[in-house]
């Protein structure tokens, strides 16, 4: 590569860090050669923990509250005990419709773009198991069900002015920081660095007296600014098969459990661009595209036990606990660059494809999703043991969960460099997320074979620093109908939405980020039959 001295070329630690978050967040994404074989980040451990509610449509339209209510097959993917309730068989179907309406503010630049996409609420069966009269046990009930418990379905898309960093300074930093020579830029870091040393973005730098090389340096020219544009369209969701069984001692209490099968496809489409503001001629570099395309996949296993108490007939009490969920997933990676360097290099382009004898990267690794503990209380109006002559409810869940207790792991324990990466990524997630509490109220009201409900809930950040505003808060209702074993339910949830978006994560100084808002509409049906 070109030894130039270019007035424009960027070294690290240029610049102080003067600007929003501090460094903390950055995880190290590459330590040995065929940097992707590690890349793990903590926003991948957020996928499957922070989501909002999604089941059938009475689930939904009363704000996610299932904690002590029980009677809802959505119950074996909240608190099991509620399937106690159940003393006849029930088939639901639930499919819904999500509706994105997102808002973004990079750099004092706003953008909106919308997304919508077909989901899936909770389907599945109940088996009600009346007990012979006299025993302690009066009733069991037997539930399989798979439900999305979140959707990846989204778009995501800002732009905005920037004289303070780039996205190729994350290069930078791999190739200072791992002491690479030009043979390792050229070939160790197929789906990042090496395409941007190979198109020139990265070029090495001499010493301006002695000529001699020290280090590497971007063409990229900050400080006469940058215009950046992201987009990325994500596809997918978090999926979960539950197995559940509970018992009902004397009407009184409900103890249950359920196995779970949790599933998640994900799937991103990544282009990113930055230009030179000042469109000159002459400063040796005009633009660079990065496109990445990412899928994975992962599957796993967990359980989630609890019980629901009676001390009064009007009165529900529950206690539910799921346990972390151990999946093991699969990733694949294509990448491509193109830069224009004007007059130093032209316009070349580099892919992963390219360098990888046409094949995707691959990687495999293992997460500990964070356990969750849910505490509930309900009052049932006329509380009777027939369930077609109950008037109405009021129910109230708070949810604590442990977000920074999710952790990454290597398949292969033998491998020492894999489980010291795993090491920092897990410190990485303790320090970037916190525990946080989630709260949900609903209630009911029924006019003979109709049913009117209302709910909402408030999901508070998994984020520790206080600078990243994060939230989501809920706004839902619906309308219900059942006569003679058949029942219909319709359900609307307004999600507002508050969250963050990072473009690029850097070590050596603070990052810049895109503050998300706008909103989430989800519209869920459930149509089911008793038999």
């Amino acid at each position: 590569m070109c030894c130039s001295n270019a007035a424009q070329g960027l070294q690290l630690n240029l610049y102080p860090n003067t600007y929003f978050m501090q460094k903390y967040l950055l995880l190290t994404l590459s330590i040995i050669s065929f940097s992707f074989a590690y890349s793990q980040t903590p926003e991948d451990a957020l996928r499957t923990a922070w989501f909002t509610p999604n089941g059938t449509a009475r689930y939904v339209a009363t704000g996610g509250v299932m904690g002590s209510l029980g009677g809802d097959i959505t119950a074996a993917n909240v608190n099991p005990a509620g399937l106690g309730l159940f003393k006849t068989n029930e088939f639901v179907f639930s499919p819904n419709f999500n509706l994105n309406r997102n808002k973004f503010s990079f750099r004092g630049t706003d953008t909106s773009i919308n997304r919508n996409a077909y989901q899936n609420g909770t389907t599945g069966w109940v088996f009600g198991i009346p007990r012979d009269k006299g025993e302690k046990w009066t009733s069991s009930a037997v539930s399989i069900s798979v439900n999305q418990l979140a959707s990846y379905n989204n778009h995501v898309s800002y732009k905005g002015f920037n004289n303070f960093s780039s996205f190729s300074e994350q290069y930078l930093e791999e190739l200072v920081r791992d002491r690479a020579d030009t043979n390792a830029a050229l070939s160790n870091y197929i789906f990042g660095s090496s395409l941007a040393f190979r198109t020139w973005l990265i070029d090495t730098s001499n010493d301006p007296v002695s000529g001699v090389w020290n280090g590497y340096q971007s063409l990229v020219t900050i400080p006469t600014g940058l215009n950046q544009q992201l987009d990325a369209t994500t596809r997918g969701g978090y999926h979960e098969i539950a197995v559940g069984f509970a018992n009902n001692m004397e009407d009184k209490l409900y103890i249950g459990g359920s196995i779970t099968i949790p599933l998640s496809f994900y799937s991103r489409n990544l282009y990113y661009r930055e230009s030179d503001a000042t469109n000159s001629k002459t400063n040796d570099f005009n633009y660079f595209e990065f496109t990445e395309k990412t899928t994975s996949f992962g599957i796993g296993i967990g359980a989630k036990l609890g019980f629901i108490y009676k001390p009064k007939d009007q009165w529900r009490l529950g206690l539910a606990v799921h346990t972390p969920q151990f999946m093991n997933f699969k990733d694949k990676i294509r990448a491509s660059m193109t830069t224009d360097t004007e007059g130093y290099a032209g316009v070349r382009s580099e892919s992963s494809d390219n360098l990888n004898d046409g094949k995707r990267g691959e990687r495999t690794y293992n997460l500990m999703t964070p356990w969750r503990a849910i505490a509930s209380g309900s009052y049932v109006f006329r509380e009777v043991s027939d369930t077609r002559r109950q008037r109405a409810f009021l129910s109230a869940d708070i949810e604590y969960v442990n977000y920074r207790g999710a952790r990454f792991s290597a398949n292969d324990e033998n491998d020492v460099t894999a489980k010291d990466y795993y090491k920092m990524v897990n410190g990485a997630v303790k320090d970037a997320y916190k525990g946080n509490f989630n709260f949900r109220l609903g209630g009911e009201l029924k006019l003979h074979t109709f049913m009117l409900r209302l709910g909402g809930a408030y999901y508070g950040s998994p984020y520790k620093r206080k600078e990243l505003k994060a939230d989501r808060i809920l706004a839902t209702g619906g309308l219900g109908y059942r006569n003679k074993g058949f029942f219909i339910d319709l359900s609307y949830a307004h999600t507002f939405v508050k969250d963050v978006n990072f473009p690029y994560m850097l070590n050596d100084k603070a990052n810049t980020f895109a503050v998300q808002g706008g909103s989430r509409g989800n519209v869920v049906a459930t149509i089911g039959f008793k038999f």
